[in-house]
């Protein structure tokens, strides 16, 4: 069993989305593309139904800070405000541990 466990940080994105949606699945899928060559990124897990609830992990406040300044970021950011989310909520957590069950393992 591996005991060392390094803390990193988790950004929960927590969304409603307006009814217009043209063009949200393909920036979605651009800034998930970006954010994953960013220094820092480790992973993401998404999900969307009523509510929209995106979690990325990254190895420091640093590299969140670096992605949310990012340019094409910032650019997403603005056409959601404007155009997609009727509500979003940002949530940065320091993960200290973690563990998971897998039955296919």
């Amino acid at each position: 069993m591996n005991t060392e466990f390094t803390p990193y940080y988790a950004v929960i994105f927590t969304s409603i989305q307006t009814e217009n949606i043209e063009g949200y699945a393909e920036m979605a899928k651009q800034m998930e593309d970006l954010a994953k060559n960013q220094a820092g990124f480790i992973s993401i897990d998404s999900a969307r139904n009523a509510v929209g609830i995106t979690v990325s992990y990254w190895e420091s406040l640093e590299a969140i800070k670096h992605w949310k300044q990012h340019t094409d970021h910032l650019i997403a950011q603005q056409k959601g405000i404007k155009d997609w989310y009727a509500y979003y909520n940002v949530k940065i957590c320091k993960v200290e541990r973690e563990y998971s069950f897998n039955e296919r393992s």
